[in-house]
């Protein structure tokens, strides 16, 4: 049996103590979530036609270098046949797409790392299931991370999940996050901002992230 529809989603969750702000911190980075060609090339089977959401993510990541503050990146990357894939390669086959050697899961002339630019390979959703990439962070001293990327309700939250729970305060760029239809794009946007982040547009974000540049 189904909850019942609430008249007022917004003033519903506000009332029951959903959606408190996090804030910002001192010591941020901007993590850029799988964002290869297999999400903006046509015939692509992850194809999802955002191309708005690179571009905005490109201005962000552009901002956080001039601002001094670390970006980092990740790829999904899989061996041929999907052996490392596990359960997540046998529920979603698009996922050939980032077997090694394709083409679609290489970076975008959008965005991409530059020398010395984290990169963080993972073959799971999340950027910090399997990886360093938590110990990376903690190295480096930061305590808030900028996501952007693709897709919404898959990688992005997935990470942006795992940031809070390893004490990270995550910041969700709502512009520079695409996926291949509005609707759980936005659903998931909504839920993230009620349970498990701050999330923002890209105006709000590069003027937190301009407050505590360091060059």
């Amino acid at each position: 049996m189904s909850c019942d529809m609430k008249p007022d989603l917004d003033a519903d969750y506000a009332a029951a103590g959903f959606g408190g702000a996090l804030g910002f911190g001192t010591r941020p980075c901007v993590l850029v979530v799988d964002m290869c060609e297999a999400y903006i090339t046509p015939g692509s089977p992850l194809f999802a036609g955002c191309e708005s959401a690179y571009e905005s993510a490109a201005r962000v990541v552009v901002a956080a270098r001039e601002m001094g503050h670390p970006v980092l990146f990740t790829k999904v990357e899989l061996e041929p046949g999907g052996m490392d894939g596990g359960l997540f390669y046998r529920k979603v086959k698009a996922l050939s797409c980032f077997e090694r050697g394709n083409p679609m899961g290489a970076f975008t002339k959008h965005v991409a790392p530059e020398r010395g630019e984290v990169v963080v390979t993972k073959q799971y959703a999340s950027a910090f299931f399997g990886t360093s990439l938590a110990s990376t962070l903690n190295s480096q001293r930061v305590d808030t991370v900028v996501v952007v990327g693709v897709s919404t309700s898959g990688c992005v939250r997935a990470s942006t999940l795992d940031a809070l729970q390893h004490g990270f305060i995550p910041i969700v760029v709502r512009d520079a996050c695409g996926d291949r239809d509005p609707r759980p794009h936005e659903a998931n946007l909504f839920d993230l901002q009620a349970k498990y982040a701050d999330v923002v547009d890209e105006t709000l974000a590069l003027s937190l992230m301009a407050s505590v540049a360091r060059r």
